[in-house]
């Protein structure tokens, strides 16, 4: 590891008990204006966890105390109950395809929260995957904290354990088999990352808005790796908020979500394309293995600031 980043270890990771909540609300009693918090979960069929989780956000973080300021569900297309749960809980919902109604919506994560930036006002943006059992509030709480007390920080991931069959330490496959080689090779600034995949974390908008947004499973890669370019490793930090329990993929998803994080890594070291954006992969039918191809997203939106509808928003 870099001397760089062992330094970066010891000065900006943290646990989210060094920043107890009346220092939270304390440090946006000073500056409300600043530190205004929108919380965003992207939300697809999840229904059996949403509830829970913006419920927990509500009653902790804006009931009992004022830390979060609004908390939106983005509906990404959800043919269950999803929106009704999460309206029911508190949140506000809004349908992805109401966002910018006449850029077509694409499929994928990061479409989802590229849009988000647009029904959205806090001038720090909190993400939530909407799938987390048992969820916390310390992962708000937790990557908000060093936003709302530090200046020089600009974007904070959550790190945590992700148990797997009831063996700790074993979740985060494409993490550890794609994106941590990946970044240690290529980026070794950002070796230091716990959880460089994790869906929880917490940047300020001025930087978000100047970030281009995989559309898909990337995003959380693609973030991280611009991040760094645009605003150098020592506006980046992690903090420890415990363990992160939600619903495990199988094998052919994960794959999927490999190839097209090792896209979008392909793309920032070369800006240029792959010459066949797909992946095969193979399921036994009766006849034998039958193979299944898949497109890798290889969209990504603009910086948000470059889009027209956005900068009138901002100039009202």
């Amino acid at each position: 590891m870099l001397e760089e980043v062992e330094r970066w270890l010891t000065r900006r990771s943290w646990s989210c008990d060094d920043r107890p909540l009346n220092r939270l609300t304390d440090a946006r009693a000073a500056d409300p204006r600043r530190t205004s918090v929108s919380v965003v979960l992207p939300a697809l069929n999840e229904e059996a966890t949403v509830g829970a989780i913006v419920a927990t956000i509500r009653r902790e973080l804006m009931e009992k105390v004022r830390l979060v300021d609004e908390l939106v569900v983005i509906d990404s297309g959800s043919t269950d109950s999803t929106a009704a749960v999460a309206r029911a809980a508190g949140a506000r919902v809004v349908h992805r395809d109401a966002i910018l109604p006449r850029i077509p919506a694409l499929p994928g994560k990061g479409e989802v929260l590229w849009r988000s930036l647009l029904v959205t006002s806090g001038e720090i943006v909190c993400f939530v995957d909407a799938d987390l059992k048992d969820f916390s509030a310390d992962f708000v709480s937790g990557t908000v904290g060093p936003l709302l007390t530090d200046p020089t920080v600009q974007f904070v991931k959550a790190m945590y354990d992700r148990p797997l069959g009831g063996r700790a330490g074993q979740g985060g496959r494409v993490t550890e088999l794609v994106a941590r080689p990946l970044l240690n090779l290529h980026w070794p600034q950002l070796a230091g990352f716990v959880q460089p995949l994790g869906g929880e974390y917490a940047v300020r908008r001025s930087l978000l808005e100047r970030l281009p947004f995989p559309v898909g499973y990337g995003v959380e890669l693609g973030l991280l790796v611009d991040a760094l370019h645009t605003v150098g490793l020592d506006a980046l930090a992690q903090v420890d908020v415990g363990v992160r329990v939600h619903r495990h993929q199988d094998g052919q998803a994960l794959g999927r979500m490999a190839a097209a994080i090792y896209r979008t890594a392909q793309l920032r070291l070369s800006r240029g394309h792959l010459v066949r954006p797909a992946l095969t992969q193979f399921e036994r039918g009766e006849d034998g293995f039958v193979p299944r191809t898949h497109a890798v997203d290889t969209e990504e939106r603009p910086p948000m600031r470059e889009i027209a509808e956005y900068a009138e928003r901002h100039a009202a």
